[in-house]
C-alpha cells in the first residue's frame, strides 16, 4: 500500500507543477486540465514533504479465484476510520477472553500517528503548531466521527463561524481572544472550503482560506485539489501511474477498468452492458452505480442514454463476486460480502494502519457495502 500512496502523492505534485507525465503521454491531457477535481489554484503551490494525501483509504477486494484486487482509492477526505477503532474497544469489551489469547497488532496509535503527520506539514518554523479539525457541523452524516477523530488527535472540533482570517493567517475565536490555528484537517470538500475561491453559496467554510493557504501559513489535510487522484477515470490509469513513477508493478492490481471516454471503452461497455457495473467517475458512496446483472431493463435503457450523452464520466468494471464473511442477521447467521479499507497516513513518511474498514453489504446478495446504502462494518485484525 505504501507504494501506491507514494505514487498518488508523486501524480498529484506532477499534476500541479511540471506535468510530466501529461507531456509525456503516460495519462491524456484532458483527464487531467479537465477533471473537474483539478484545482487551478493549487498549480505552483509547494506541499511540504509533498504530502498532498496525509489521509488515504484504499478499498480491497477478493475476487472468486481467491485473489486480491484494488477497486478504488480515496484521497479526498476518506471516512471510517472511528469505525476501525470502536468496533475493536466492542470486540475487547464483549470477546476480552478471546482477544486476550491472541497476538492481535494494536490500532490505537492512528491518534497519536495522525497527529503527527500533521505536524510534520505545518508551515515550516512552528515549534507547536496549532492543529484543528473543520467540521461541516452536526447536520452532516460523518459528524460522528468529526467528533470521535478530534477526540483521537486531542485538538478542537471547529465549524467555519469558529475560524476567520486575517492578514492571510487562520485564526480561532475562542473565549480568551483568536488563537492562531497553523494545520487544519478538513473534513469539508473542495467547493465549500472558502467562499472567495469557490462557491460563493457556501456558508461552511472560511472566507480568505486559500489565501492563507497559498501565503504558506496554513497546511491542510488532506490538500486541495487531491480529487484528480481519486477520480474513477484516472484510476484506470493508476497501474502505468506507478510504473511511470515508481519503476515498478503494482502489487495489488487493478481490477479490470473500461474506460469509456475511449471510444474502445465505450463500445465494449454498450456491447456488454447487462455484465458489467457502471461507475461515475467523479461520485463516491456508492451513488449512481448501475450493476448491469441485478438491473431492470429501464435501469440499463436509462444507464445506456447517459453512456451516449456523457461516455467521459463513466468507467465500467466485471461484476465482482466479493468474498463473504459470516454476519449476524435476522435470521441468523447468513454470508454478506464484504471489502476492506485499510488507511495510511502520510507525513514525513507513510504508515499504514495494522487493521483496517472491513464494509459489509448488510442487504443479502448486495455489493454495495458502502454505509450510505445500508452497509455495516466488521473488526479487521492484523495478527503479529
Amino acid at each position: 500500500m505504501k507504494p501506491r500512496v507514494r505514487a498518488i502523492n508523486m501524480f498529484l505534485g506532477d499534476v500541479y507543477h511540471d506535468q510530466k507525465i501529461r507531456k509525456d503521454g503516460v495519462v491524456p491531457p484532458d483527464l487531467v486540465l479537465g477533471n473537474r477535481n483539478f484545482r487551478p489554484e493549487m498549480v505552483g503551490l509547494d506541499i511540504a514533504h509533498d504530502s498532498y494525501v496525509s489521509i488515504c483509504g484504499i478499498d480491497i477486494v477478493r475476487d472468486q479465484q481467491g485473489g486480491f484486487c484494488v477497486l478504488e482509492d480515496n484521497a479526498r477526505t476518506p471516512s471510517g476510520v472511528s469505525y476501525v477503532i470502536e468496533n475493536r474497544h466492542l470486540m475487547m469489551r464483549t470477546f476480552a477472553d478471546l482477544i486476550g489469547g491472541l497476538k492481535i497488532r494494536r490500532i490505537d496509535q492512528y491518534g497519536p500517528n495522525l497527529n503527527n503527520a500533521l505536524t510534520e506539514i505545518a508551515p515550516s518554523a512552528l515549534g507547536d503548531p496549532r492543529i484543528v479539525l473543520l467540521s461541516p457541523g452536526v447536520f452532516n452524516s460523518a459528524y460522528f466521527e468529526h467528533v470521535f477523530l478530534a477526540r483521537e488527535l486531542g485538538v478542537p472540533l471547529v465549524e467555519g463561524g469558529d475560524l476567520l482570517v486575517e492578514n492571510d493567517r487562520v485564526f480561532m475565536k475562542t473565549t480568551t481572544g483568536l488563537d492562531r490555528v497553523d494545520v487544519i484537517y478538513r473534513r469539508i470538500d473542495d467547493d465549500f472550503l472558502d467562499p472567495e475561491v469557490f462557491r460563493p453559496d457556501s456558508l461552511l467554510g472560511v472566507p480568505g482560506l486559500m489565501r492563507a493557504y497559498r501565503a504558506g501559513n496554513l497546511a491542510l489535510a488532506n490538500a486541495v485539489g487531491t480529487g484528480v487522484a481519486d477520480d474513477k477515470a484516472v484510476y484506470a490509469y493508476m497501474p502505468r501511474i506507478i510504473k511511470y513513477y515508481l519503476g515498478e508493478d503494482p502489487i495489488i492490481a487493478n481490477v479490470e477498468t473500461h474506460i469509456c471516454r475511449e471510444p474502445e471503452g465505450l463500445r465494449y461497455t454498450l456491447d456488454h452492458l447487462a455484465e458489467l457495473v457502471i461507475k461515475p467517475v467523479g461520485e463516491s458512496g456508492g451513488y449512481g452505480i448501475t450493476v448491469g446483472p441485478r438491473a431492470s431493463k429501464a435501469d440499463l435503457a436509462a444507464c445506456r442514454k447517459q453512456l451516449l450523452e456523457r461516455p467521459d464520466n463513466f468507467i465500467s468494471q466485471p461484476m465482482i463476486g466479493l468474498s463473504v464473511c459470516p454476519t449476524l442477521v435476522k435470521g441468523g447467521i447468513e454470508p454478506r460480502h464484504v471489502d476492506l479499507r485499510p488507511f495510511a497516513i502520510t507525513g514525513a513518511d507513510t504508515w499504514v494502519l495494522p487493521g483496517g474498514l472491513t464494509r459489509v453489504a448488510l442487504r443479502k446478495n448486495s455489493l454495495i457495502v458502502n454505509s450510505s446504502q445500508g452497509g455495516g462494518t466488521k473488526d479487521t485484525w492484523v495478527l503479529a
